[in-house]
């Protein structure tokens, strides 16, 4: 199914990744709705654990999803 250009997108830009209670990362679209959540420990037993991501590549995972919409736009169709 083909998306016309002209349609409205569901979740739209810019998305935003924001650090929620010292536990994860929020990306959020321009709405304020909530996309992903990506968990992280910072306290190394309870990480490996837990088998979660340290703060730093959690930070950098939910950047990367916050930058879709503009990766998408910028790829030639």
């Amino acid at each position: 199914m083909a998306i016309k250009p002209s349609a409205e997108r569901r979740f739209p830009p810019p998305w935003t990744a924001e650090e929620y209670r010292g536990i994860s990362y929020i990306v959020r679209d321009a709405n304020n709705f909530p996309l992903a959540h990506v968990y992280f420990e910072s306290e190394p037993g309870r990480r490996a654990a837990a088998n979660l991501m340290a703060k730093d590549e959690a930070r950098k995972i939910a950047a990367g999803i916050a930058k879709l919409p503009e990766l998408l736009k910028a790829t030639p169709r």
